[in-house]
């Protein structure tokens, strides 16, 4: 019967929930298939969700005990070389995860029965031993005979590179029966040698090697970095004022007229509780991170080589952050103290990555800080945010007081940014409408290069013509250079002063949305009780259900567990994780800032555990380099540079 399972590619020796990590200590969970000669790897139980393929045929095998109720097996290659396929069963090229695919895996079972231990070793020796043909042919090749066979080149070329169709499976499996049993003694022989001329500190048991070193001790040498997945769904609101727009039910305007008795006008709204039908279900900490989409535009000013394209370059960053927008009139959720949130962007043209880390420092007054950091391409940000509302009867605006600091690496250079208010008008009589108002800058100080941009409200009597318009100039010192003009959700043209030549700076259509980033978060499951997503999970459920009345049941919870905690706290101040103020400068600073140029001889890569974004530099002797490129829009796969 055993013959006729591994003809067919559909068989599964082995399949469950599993931990995975490399040489990172970060463990994640996921569901593996163990298939002759393969171990495929997904996010969940189906198979749309690829995350990595192993080729057992590259691998050892060595069981590591555990203090765990579990056990602990390693799957690496003892030349150090890759053990990953480059593409998935069904031909993906992309994964679901985007942690590095290191040359080394460490996988952990928890259970407490050694049966299931002794049921996975037998199942990894038996895939194990379906990949012997390939590792022989693999050596005959080296001898110069593996030309002679087309078809040993073929099981080899699958194996090492391409996608593992079921087809290719089959044929696979059809050449490996027919050798694999002859095969298997000089397999085992030759793994063991091998073995033993690349780690000493193995020994031999049973026809396994065990690590005499338990696996928690190797943990204190193990870079950590946090998993990262892909987000799943991302919405944009449509071009003009329709997305900008909300109808307001009869029902709802009963709760608007409640709340608008407890105000007068100029009152400021940072202590009253807003009903959860206008809020947006996302923190005010998630929604800062709009902003880094585009991060690409920055990688790309860095390189510009005078100060005026410098400019225009970041001012188109600084507009592609406001076109993605919640469809009708939606406050996101006032972020709890002490709460963070992490994510981050791959960028596949620089082999780079931008890290995104924010915290609620201050509840009253309520102050968001930030820290945005890419040391590869050459920039960090940081800032924070206070949010103000103003209440002035008909209307009302959210003020974001507070600036950014965006800072070139290798030029010394700062740009300082701040942020037009947010106005909604209609709340008594008309349409509920949202808008951006405000005059902006963006100055650098080193250049006396400066942008001044002004964000219009419609007039009173306007048409739509009229709704997101932006006009501004870019001038050095005294100079106007060019001037802007046009619709920040759309398109913006910049004018040359001297020339009266024309551009599109910023054109927010169907290319330019194609072209965002894609951003990179923690499961879930994987974040800690304070980040964002797991905290208010309860809250968006209730109002993605639209079960208003559950949503604000869930929303009193939490404020009334910050309550408790400021009646427990009395006096004694609160202490952010990430966070200082410092009272010189009236501004909040991050605690781990790096901002070395990156030196490509000494940086290996840059990664985030804990909310703190560090490098990881290259040993004396590493000869290894990171790349974030081909396969990494996929995976942020490891590949190694040769000798």
């Amino acid at each position: 019967r055993t013959p006729y399972a591994l003809k067919d590619p559909s068989v599964v020796i082995m399949s469950n929930w599993l931990k995975i990590r490399g040489s990172l200590k970060s463990w994640t969970k996921l569901w593996c298939i163990l298939k002759p000669g393969i171990l495929l790897i997904y996010k969940t139980t189906g198979s749309d969700h690829w995350v990595g393929t192993i080729l057992l045929n590259a691998c050892k095998l060595i069981e590591r005990p555990s203090k765990k109720d579990g056990f602990c097996f390693k799957l690496y290659h003892p030349l150090d070389k890759s053990i990953w396929a480059m593409k998935g069963p069904k031909g993906e090229s992309v994964g679901s995860i985007t942690q590095p695919l290191p040359t080394l895996v460490f996988v952990f079972c928890e259970t407490v029965f050694s049966i299931w231990r002794r049921c996975w070793m037998d199942a990894l020796e038996l895939a194990l031993s379906c990949s012997s043909l390939s590792k022989m042919m693999a050596k005959s090749g080296r001898d110069g005979d593996l030309s002679s066979s087309s078809e040993s080149s073929h099981i080899l070329q699958l194996l090492q590179s391409s996608a593992l169709t079921d087809q290719d499976l089959l044929q696979l499996n059809d050449s490996m029966l027919e050798n694999h049993m002859e095969n298997d003694a000089n397999s085992d022989k030759s793994e063991r040698e091998a073995h033993e001329d690349s780690d000493n500190a193995t020994n031999e048991n049973g026809g396994r090697l065990t690590e005499e070193s338990d696996m928690d001790q190797s943990d204190d040498v193990c870079l950590q970095a946090t998993a990262f997945v892909e987000e799943a769904h991302e919405e944009i609101g449509e071009v003009g004022e329709a997305s900008q727009v909300e109808t307001v039910s009869e029902e709802n305007k009963g709760l608007i007229w409640t709340l608008l008795k407890q105000l007068r006008p100029g009152m400021d709204l940072s202590k009253v509780v807003l009903p959860t039908f206008i809020l947006e279900p996302r923190s005010f900490l998630d929604k800062l991170s709009d902003y880094y989409y585009h991060a690409d535009l920055l990688s790309q000013a860095v390189m510009e080589e005078s100060p005026y394209c410098r400019m225009k370059q970041v001012l188109r960053w600084y507009l592609s952050g406001f076109y993605k927008k919640p469809k009708g009139l939606k406050k996101p959720y006032n972020p709890i103290l002490g709460e963070m949130f992490r994510c981050c962007w791959l960028h596949p043209q620089t082999d780079s990555c931008t890290f995104y880390i924010a915290e609620q420092v201050s509840h009253h007054p309520p102050v968001s800080a930030f820290y945005i950091s890419n040391r590869k391409d050459g920039f960090c940000i940081s800032g924070s945010i206070l949010a103000k509302s103003k209440f002035y009867g008909n209307s009302l605006s959210a003020i974001l007081d507070g600036k950014a600091r965006l800072l070139f690496l290798t030029r010394d250079e700062e740009y300082i940014i701040t942020m037009p208010y947010a106005h909604c008008k209609g709340i008594l009589y008309g349409t509920m409408t949202l808008e951006l108002g405000g005059k902006i800058t963006i100055e650098c100080e080193k250049t006396q290069c400066y942008t001044e941009l002004e964000f219009k409200l419609k007039p009173f009597l306007g048409s739509s013509c009229n709704v997101n318009q932006i006009s501004g100039k870019i001038r050095i010192g005294e100079d106007v250079l060019a001037t802007v003009d046009g619709h920040w959700d759309s398109k913006v043209h910049l004018t040359e002063k001297r020339t009266g030549q024309q551009e599109v700076l910023w054109n927010a259509g169907p290319d330019i949305r194609r072209q965002r980033l894609k951003r990179q978060v923690v499961q879930v499951d994987q974040q800690e009780a304070f980040e964002s997503e797991r905290l208010w999970q309860h809250v968006t459920r209730a109002i993605m259900d639209k079960d208003q009345m559950r949503a604000t049941q869930e929303k009193f919870v939490l404020e009334e567990a910050q309550r408790q905690e400021a009646r427990e706290r009395a006096e004694r101040p609160w202490n952010p994780q990430l966070f200082t103020f410092n009272s010189d400068t009236n501004e909040w600073h991050y605690r781990y800032p790096d901002t070395k140029p990156w030196d490509p001889e000494r940086c290996l890569l840059q990664f985030e555990k804990d909310g703190i974004i560090q490098t990881k530099e290259k040993s004396q002797h590493q000869r290894r380099s990171f790349s974030y490129s081909q396969n990494w829009a996929a995976q942020q796969k490891v590949s190694h540079a040769g000798s």
